[in-house]
């Protein structure tokens, strides 16, 4: 004779749960703080520090992005006033900023974009909408996503209560 199972019978467990979606622009900032490329590098380190931020996006009159400035950006035209004798007002942002950026979609999974910054170093990406700068998400707006997560699968896509 053989073992009878005690337990009964199984039913399949369904998954009630629907894959949580997690969107940049569920987690990004859209109270920036930015920049014009005719500012002074003096009132861009003036407002980095009172807003405690690292960096912040340049746009023009239109609010379409041409630019990010960074401290690295800030502290490279400082040491160079000081090796060459200038006043920090000398110089704006326009011949700072980096003016390559990449920037990426809203609607991106934020798992998606937490590769995005570790493949490419970025602190911050600009997010645009028709042309326009609507937001920015940086690591730590990542971080503060992941931890929404907590026990549950970091695969959003494959995620099911079990």
């Amino acid at each position: 004779m053989g073992i009878k199972s005690f337990q009964g019978s199984r039913k399949q467990q369904q998954s009630t749960s629907q894959p949580v979606a997690l969107k940049v622009k569920d987690y990004m900032t859209t109270s920036l703080i930015t920049f014009k490329p005719e500012q002074s590098v003096q009132d861009v380190v003036e407002s980095l520090i009172k807003h405690k931020i690292s960096g912040g996006p340049v746009v023009n009159e239109k609010n379409e992005i041409v630019g990010i400035i960074s401290e690295g950006d800030c502290l490279k035209q400082l040491s160079e006033s000081r090796y060459y004798n200038m006043p920090l007002k000398h110089d704006n942002v326009e011949k700072r900023m980096a003016k390559n950026v990449e920037t990426i979609d809203g609607n991106m999974d934020v798992f998606d974009a937490a590769n995005k910054f570790l493949q490419s170093k970025i602190r911050r990406f600009p997010i645009v909408e028709n042309g326009k700068l609507v937001g920015q998400i940086s690591q730590k707006d990542i971080l503060k996503a992941a931890l929404q997560l907590k026990g549950e699968n970091w695969n959003s896509s494959t995620k099911s209560s079990s």
